[in-house]
């Protein structure tokens, strides 16, 4: 169970992972504009629980997952796992960052500027499909400091990406 539990998707339907980080970014606009700090707390639990067991744990990913993209017109395009993995943590770290800062040192302020790179991040993935934390992996691959058997498949697809069909 475990196993199977604490897993990651790959490939990752990009559609899906678009309208998390929309998601995302009505959250964290939400926490702001309403001065909501406690949001905080549910946005870094999300993010957690998605690099711990993809949409699995996740109220936002199985919302999208299993109520909001299958009801879509869009294909499903398949991107590789690793790398939005990889985001999905930096995520967690800005987040659990706001949440310590908001509820622990009462700092909402700083809170909301850590949130203010997590809507800029997030908007970038839900509205151009450029994730950020998807271009530092490639560098870090690309420099050696995540090894290509980490993320074997990246090449292919994103080199499917970049002809135009990584859609399936």
């Amino acid at each position: 169970m475990a196993g199977t539990l604490f897993s990651f998707p790959n490939p990752v339907n990009e559609v899906s992972a678009r309208l998390v980080a929309g998601g995302v970014v009505i959250l964290s606009a939400a926490a702001i504009v309403l001065d909501q700090p406690w949001l905080t707390a549910v946005i870094a639990y999300g993010f957690v629980a998605r690099v711990l067991t993809g949409p699995t744990l996740s109220p936002l990913g199985q919302l999208v997952t299993r109520v909001i993209t299958p009801r879509l017109p869009a294909r499903p395009k398949l991107v590789a796992g690793p790398p939005k993995r990889f985001a999905q943590g930096i995520g967690a770290v800005l987040t659990v960052t706001a949440a310590v800062l908001a509820l622990g040192f009462g700092q909402e302020g700083a809170a909301y500027a850590v949130l203010g790179l997590v809507i800029a991040a997030a908007t970038l993935e839900s509205v151009f499909a450029f994730c950020v934390g998807c271009k530092i992996f490639a560098g870090l691959m690309r420099i050696g400091w995540i090894p290509e058997t980490v993320c074997a498949d990246c090449n292919d697809i994103w080199s499917r990406a970049q002809a135009g069909t990584a859609s399936t």
